[in-house]
C-alpha cells in the first residue's frame, strides 16, 4: 500500500501531514501527486470528497520550496468556484505549509481590497482566489500574472455552471505559456474538455471511479410523498424533514440540508429554529463575515444544522458531517452527487436522504440516470402529522410561494361574486317588463291611484350638544387654564365621553329610525311615495282623423 512517505514529498510537508493524521494517500492523491512532482499538466476527474485538495496542494508546496516571490507577481495560482472554497484551500495550505516560509494571500469577495493590496504588495508565493476578485485587481494595476509557474483549477464544472468559463479563458491567456496546469473536475462536460484540449498540454489524466458517481461510503434514501394539496406541499415537506431528523436521533451528530433557492433556505431554517432545533441558514445573499461565522459555528460543533444553498455544495471540507438532507431535489443532476458528497468523506460513513414529490420524477430520473444506479426508496418516517403541518407555514412563506392563499384571488369570496353583486342580486324584484321602442308610444299608461300616506310626525330640530357657549368664543381670560396640559385634556375627554353616552338619540340615529318606520308602516305601489305627479294623470289617445277630413281641410285653406 502506498503511504505519503513513498511520494518523494519534501520532508517538511511530510511531517505536517503525519502531524495532522494522514498516512495513507487516496487514490486521486496517489496518482496525481508524482505526475505533478514532474511538472506535467495533470487533468484529474474524481467526485468531491475524494482529498483533491491535497493532490495538488501537496505538490505545490514542494515545488515552491525554493525561491522568493516578487511584489505583485504571485508564483502560483489557484482558481475557485466559491468563497468557502477559496477559504477551504488556504486553510490546506496553512496546515501543510506550516513549516515552510511560503506565503500566501486570498483575494475573494467581501473582503476590502486594502487588506488584499497589502498582502499582494509584499510578495506571495500561493495566490488563492475567485476569477472575479482576481479579474478586479488585476484590472486595477495591482497585480501581474507573468511570473505564474503552477496554475491550478478547481472544480471546473462547477466554473462551467457559475458562468466563469470566460474569465477562466482571459485568466489563462494572462499567464505565461511555459506554466504547469493543475485541472480537477468532477464531471467533464463538453465545453470543460474544450478547454482542457486548448490550456493543457499533454496531461497526464486520472480518473478515480467512473464519472459522476457517489462514493460507497455513503447510504442513499429516497422518501417521495404525495401531499395533501398543492398549497400544503411545502409545510409538509418541512414535517417530514422535521420527523427524519428526529427519528436519527444520537446518529445524527451534524448535518446539512440543501434547498434549491436561497428564499426557501431562510424559511427551512426559521421553521427548524421555532421547533427548537439548533439550525442556521447560509447562502449567497449573506454578508461574508455571516457566511464565515455560520460555517465556524459548524465546524466546532456549537451549530448542528446548516440549511444551505448550492453554494455550500462545494467546497465544505468537514470530514464529521454525519448526514445530507436534501429538502429539495437538484435540478442539475450533477449538483446531487457534489451535495451528498459532503458526507461520507475520508472512508468515513455518511447518510443522504432525499425528500422529493411526484413534482420531482423527472429530476429523480435524470439523477438516476447519471449515477447509473437507482436510489434506494424508503417510507414515510413514522410519527410524522401531515394533517396539521400544511397551516404551519408563516404568513411571509404563503405570500412567496406563488400567491396560492385566498388573499391573493385579488379580494374575492369564494364565490367569486364581489358583496356588491349579491346585493343586487337580493334587491333585484319581479316587475314586468316594460316596453321599448314603438310599442312604448303605442301602449296607454295605466292610471295609478296614489296610496294614502300616513303624515310622519317632523323631528324635533336638533338641539346644541352643549348649553355653554363653545370654547373658541369665550374670552380670552376665561379659555385660560393653570392647570398641567395633561389635566386639561383629561377634562376635555371626559366631557366627549359624557356626549357620545347622552341619553338623547343623536340627529342621524333619528333619521335612521324615521326611515325604517317609514319603509314598515307605508305600503308601496308601483314606484313608492316619489311618483312624480305627471306620471299619475291620465292621458286620452286622440284617434287619427280620417283621410277625407284631412282633404276637406287642405281644400278650405287653399280656397281662403
Amino acid at each position: 500500500m502506498t503511504k505519503f512517505s513513498d511520494l518523494a514529498l519534501d520532508p517538511r510537508v511530510l511531517q505536517a501531514v503525519s502531524e495532522a493524521g494522514y498516512e495513507t494517500p487516496t487514490p486521486i492523491q496517489a496518482q496525481a501527486i508524482p505526475h505533478a512532482l514532474q511538472g506535467r499538466d495533470v487533468l484529474g476527474i474524481a467526485q468531491t470528497g475524494t482529498g483533491k485538495t491535497a493532490s495538488f496542494t501537496l505538490p505545490m508546496i514542494t515545488l515552491l520550496g525554493q525561491g522568493r516571490a516578487r511584489a505583485r507577481m504571485p508564483r502560483s495560482l489557484v482558481l475557485a468556484p466559491t468563497r468557502e472554497l477559496a477559504a477551504q484551500v488556504a486553510e490546506n495550505f496553512d496546515t501543510y505549509a506550516k513549516h515552510t516560509k511560503l506565503t500566501k494571500a486570498l483575494l475573494i469577495g467581501g473582503v476590502s481590497f486594502g487588506e488584499q493590496d497589502k498582502l499582494i504588495d509584499r510578495g506571495v508565493d500561493v495566490l488563492i482566489a475567485t476569477p472575479g476578485r482576481l479579474l478586479d485587481h488585476f484590472e486595477r494595476g495591482k497585480l501581474l500574472l507573468t511570473g505564474v509557474q503552477i496554475m491550478v483549477v478547481d472544480e471546473a464544472d462547477r466554473m462551467l455552471d457559475m458562468g466563469f468559463i470566460p474569465d477562466i479563458e482571459r485568466i489563462f491567456q494572462l499567464t505565461p505559456f511555459t506554466r504547469q496546469t493543475l485541472f480537477f473536475s468532477a464531471t467533464m462536460a463538453p465545453e470543460i474538455e474544450r478547454i482542457t484540449s486548448t490550456f493543457l498540454t499533454n496531461p497526464a489524466k486520472i480518473e478515480v471511479e467512473r464519472q459522476s458517481s457517489a462514493s460507497s461510503t455513503i447510504e442513499q434514501k429516497l422518501i417521495q410523498f404525495t401531499p395533501s394539496r398543492k398549497d400544503r406541499s411545502f409545510g409538509e415537506k418541512r414535517a417530514v424533514l422535521r420527523q427524519l431528523i428526529k427519528n436519527e436521533g444520537e446518529a445524527c451528530t451534524n448535518a446539512i440540508i440543501f434547498c434549491n433557492r436561497k428564499m426557501d433556505v431562510d424559511v427551512v431554517a426559521k421553521s427548524l429554529k421555532s421547533h427548537g432545533f439548533n439550525a442556521a441558514p447560509i447562502h449567497g445573499d449573506l454578508e461574508q463575515s455571516q457566511r464565515m461565522k455560520t460555517l465556524d459555528g459548524f465546524r466546532d460543533g456549537t451549530l448542528h444544522l446548516l440549511v444551505a444553498s448550492d453554494v455550500a455544495a462545494r467546497g465544505l471540507d468537514i470530514p464529521a458531517v454525519s448526514h445530507v438532507f436534501n429538502f429539495d431535489v437538484p435540478s442539475h443532476p450533477e449538483d446531487y452527487v457534489h451535495r451528498i458528497g459532503r458526507t461520507g468523506r475520508a472512508g468515513r460513513l455518511g447518510k443522504a436522504v432525499t425528500i422529493a414529490t411526484p413534482h420531482d420524477d423527472k429530476y429523480i430520473n435524470a439523477i438516476e440516470s447519471l449515477v447509473k444506479q437507482p436510489i434506494p426508496r424508503g417510507e414515510l418516517p413514522e410519527g410524522v402529522d401531515l394533517a396539521s403541518a400544511g397551516d404551519s407555514a408563516p404568513r411571509e412563506d404563503r405570500k412567496d410561494r406563488g400567491g396560492e392563499g385566498r388573499g391573493d384571488r385579488g379580494g374575492r369570496s369564494d364565490s367569486g361574486r364581489s358583496g356588491s353583486g349579491r346585493s343586487r342580486d337580493r334587491n333585484r324584484g319581479t316587475r314586468e317588463p316594460q316596453p321599448h321602442g314603438e310599442n312604448a308610444s303605442m301602449t296607454p299608461i295605466p292610471v295609478i291611484e296614489a296610496p294614502e300616506v300616513e303624515a310622519v310626525e317632523a323631528a324635533p330640530a336638533p338641539q346644541p350638544r352643549r348649553d355653554e357657549p363653545r370654547r373658541d368664543d369665550r374670552p380670552r381670560e376665561e379659555r385660560r387654564d393653570d392647570r398641567p396640559r395633561g389635566d386639561r385634556n383629561g377634562d376635555r375627554s371626559e366631557d366627549r365621553s359624557r356626549d357620545r353616552n347622552r341619553d338623547e338619540p343623536r340627529r342621524d340615529d333619528r333619521r335612521d329610525d324615521r326611515r325604517r318606520d317609514d319603509r314598515r308602516d307605508s305600503p308601496v305601489v308601483g314606484m313608492g311615495d316619489h311618483v312624480p305627479d305627471f306620471i299619475l294623470r291620465s292621458f286620452k289617445i286622440a284617434e287619427a282623423p280620417h283621410t277625407d277630413e284631412i282633404e276637406e281641410e287642405a281644400h278650405a285653406v287653399s280656397e281662403a
